[in-house]
């Protein structure tokens, strides 16, 4: 799912290349097994619940729903690829922009925790 996220133009020799590259410099950096931490990473970005607009009457509502485990981790990958691109990846810290985002929509989630009956 990463490589096919970071495909450009359908150039997928090259963003297996920069996966690679990427792989190599965790494991440099950290000297230890770098898919673990790339796991780790997915792990602890992965939102587990996201909110949906639902139409109720004239309202629109923001309804919490738990999310499954591939469309959290689509959603993880692409936070992580857009975070990544604007500043090194911090997530494997627990900081940085795909752990606030995350974070943001958890915090929205509780917020409209009366709106889940709307389901």
């Amino acid at each position: 799912m990463s490589v096919n996220r970071i495909l450009n133009h359908g150039k997928k020799s090259l963003a297996y290349q920069i996966f690679y590259r990427a792989v190599k410099n965790i494991q440099q950096k950290t000297e230890t097994n770098p898919l673990s931490i790339l796991y780790q990473t997915i792990r602890g970005v992965t939102p587990d619940i996201t909110v949906k607009a639902r139409h109720v009457g004239r309202s629109t509502h923001q309804v919490p729903i738990e999310l499954g485990s591939t469309k959290g981790k689509a959603l993880d990958i692409r936070w992580l690829l857009e975070a990544s691109r604007k500043r090194p990846v911090d997530a494997a810290k627990e900081s940085g922009d795909a752990i606030r985002k995350k974070e943001k929509t958890h915090r929205m989630a509780e917020a409209n925790r009366a709106f889940a009956h709307f389901l």
